[in-house]
């Protein structure tokens, strides 16, 4: 896993979430600079085990990711999800998430989806 691999550089976590002592979930965080040029902290991976969903660990894993961001003064937590992930966009959007970017997508001939 990249995440894991290069969590040791600067400005780069990995959270780990247990419950009674198995890995519950984990989530990969780094520092860079919004498109508006203020300092954000951009969250590469998200992943909740699927026996522990709806357990409160993906939202526990993105508050800590929110602490951790105030801590190092920086101004937002993004990420990216896909249009069609409507459980991830309803599920970011209770944390308080706003859709911000809209990213297009030609497919062509003879490519994958084209």
């Amino acid at each position: 896993m990249e995440a894991l691999d290069r969590s040791t550089e600067p400005g780069r976590l990995v959270l780990v979430a247990e419950l009674d002592g198995v890995v519950a979930g984990f989530a990969s965080g780094e520092e860079r600079r919004h498109w508006s040029g203020d300092p954000e902290l951009y969250v590469g991976e998200l992943v909740v085990a699927k026996p522990f969903e709806g357990q409160g660990v993906g939202r526990a894993l993105i508050d800590a990711l929110t602490d951790h961001a105030k801590q190092r003064g920086l101004a937002t937590v993004t990420l990216d999800t896909g249009a069609a992930n409507t459980n991830a966009r309803a599920f970011y959007g209770r944390l308080g998430f706003d859709e911000e970017d809209v990213k297009l997508t030609k497919w062509v001939d003879g490519m994958i989806g084209g």
